[in-house]
């Protein structure tokens, strides 16, 4: 008993210690947004009295809700497209099996090796024909075929009762009605799991959109915090505010999804 009380014990350090370190830099963060720039780069561990300038500051230099409208514009827009596309081909990979389909998918795997930054020139001179450059759309579209996701709703999808949709065909449903009431509900933890992972994607994205956007008017989060860090005196406070912002919504979202998270990880199907 003892032994096992040591052991359990050690666990619950370990534990404790990897939770400090993962949490440690959200309340650096937090601490950051009350203090000073000064106080900042001093490394002061304690809450400041800067909180309310340092919004002041950062709301000063840009337009933020028009910042915000933008980056959940492209976050929300590109999350139920991305959901959409590859839960149809990871549904229709799954079902509809051939041997061209599974070398086509092999492919598509294969693709996943293909760094970012090896695409970035062809798929800017896409964008640039298309007429999509400084666009929403020219920031959403190259990412709305996910290969992970689509994997991920295929993974997902060998565990959807095959026996529901014989039913529902024997009931003289067609395969979009199938897919649509009975396939999405059914795989509701699924989609919540997916929800995560590509909004997280689209909210944070900064490469892409530096690329593409060019005007003030349609910046979004991620390029505004970087670019506070550019400057020749950069407020640090005003960063840490910038930065909470930034972080809010995600967070937002995981809380109010992560049992269904958990249980699309898992696999769950009910």
């Amino acid at each position: 008993m003892t032994r096992m009380s040591l052991g359990r014990g050690l666990t619950y350090l370990a534990l404790s210690l990897v939770s400090f370190i993962s949490v440690f830099p959200f309340f650096w963060m937090i601490i950051g947004a009350t203090n000073t720039s000064a106080d900042v780069n001093l490394g002061k561990m304690s809450f400041g009295t800067a909180l309310f300038d340092n919004i002041a500051h950062f709301f000063s230099l840009f337009d933020v809700p028009r910042v915000l409208l933008n980056t959940a514009g492209i976050a929300v827009a590109g999350t139920a497209l991305t959901l959409l596309v590859c839960s149809l081909a990871g549904y229709a990979f799954e079902v509809f099996r051939t041997r061209y389909s599974e070398r086509l998918f092999a492919l598509f795997l294969l693709m996943l090796s293909i760094p970012f930054s090896a695409l970035m020139i062809p798929l800017f001179i896409m964008i640039s024909r298309a007429g999509l450059i400084n666009t929403f759309a020219g920031v959403i579209l190259p990412g709305i075929a996910s290969i992970f996701i689509i994997f991920y709703f295929r993974q997902a999808t060998k565990a959807f009762p095959h026996e529901l949709r014989d039913a529902a065909r024997i009931d003289g449903l067609k395969e979009w009605q199938i897919f649509l009431y009975v396939y999405m509900p059914v795989m509701r933890s699924t989609y919540a799991a997916a929800t995560i992972i590509v909004f997280m994607a689209n909210w944070n994205n900064y490469l892409w959109p530096l690329i593409v956007l060019q005007s003030n008017d349609n910046m979004v989060i991620t390029l505004i915090v970087s670019s506070m860090r550019s400057g020749y005196n950069p407020q640090q406070g005003a960063i840490m505010v910038a930065t909470i912002i930034a972080t809010l919504p995600t967070v937002i979202i995981f809380f109010l999804l992560q049992r269904r998270f958990v249980e699309g990880m898992l696999g769950a199907v009910k």
